[in-house]
């Protein structure tokens, strides 16, 4: 990870000519968080909840509430979390930003294995990256934007597919053949829209399952 993330700098200063320009212009500044009420209308809350929260609802319990359990579970079983607990503490959390104007946020697996297939094997990897994020957040957020282009979309994508190839071989030579092509058909849906793949995935699974239909045959 240190080595791909230098080279991405490195590309960068590389690339990008004013970058260096902007970096030397960087001035630490201390900026405390205001937090605001909002108002928010009932209208506002009609549209949040069709044009935000539906679309999104598939991702988040797939992927950071059964998705993130399942694997945590696999790596720390002596230390298991349950379904239950990671969406009430989706749902506190988010609620409480909400209320003080924050966003919705939420962990997902595919971070975890990320962080598993660069090294991290205790929370302590989480300490070190929330203290750099508050950090930034309160001493850097005027210049978030110019370190942001440090490192290039090409070399953030090469970490997002070892962190997905992580993911998807965590069951490693368990996944019969079947529960492979639901994984393939799953994964090419999502990548046209998220929902679809997510209810056709599921469908998917039950059906070959319980036999109804057959993806593959040995």
């Amino acid at each position: 990870m240190v080595v791909l993330l230098v080279y991405g700098v490195g590309i960068s200063l590389w690339s990008d000519a004013g970058l260096w320009q902007d970096l030397v212009a960087v001035r630490p500044a201390l900026r405390l968080p205001t937090p605001t009420w909002p108002t928010v209308s009932t209208p506002e809350v009609v549209r949040a909840v069709f044009l935000l929260v539906l679309p999104q609802a598939a991702l988040t319990v797939g992927n950071a509430v059964l998705a993130t359990a399942e694997e945590h579970n696999r790596l720390f079983p002596e230390r298991e979390v349950t379904v239950r607990e990671l969406a009430f503490d989706h749902a506190a959390l988010n609620a409480f930003a909400a209320t003080i104007g924050g966003v919705p946020m939420c962990r997902g697996a595919g971070g975890m294995a990320g962080h598993i297939r660069f090294g991290a094997r205790t929370g302590g990897s989480l300490v070190i990256l929330g203290v750099t994020l508050l950090i930034l957040a309160l001493v850097l957020s005027e210049s978030v934007a110019v370190l942001f282009r440090l490192f290039p979309p090409a070399v953030l994508g090469v970490i997002l597919l070892l962190g997905g190839l992580e993911l998807a071989g965590a069951k490693g030579s368990h996944f019969e053949g079947w529960e492979r092509m639901v994984m393939v058909l799953t994964a090419g849906l999502s990548m046209v829209n998220v929902g679809v793949g997510y209810a056709v995935g599921i469908i998917l699974y039950y059906a070959c399952a319980r036999g109804w239909v057959r993806l593959w045959e040995k």
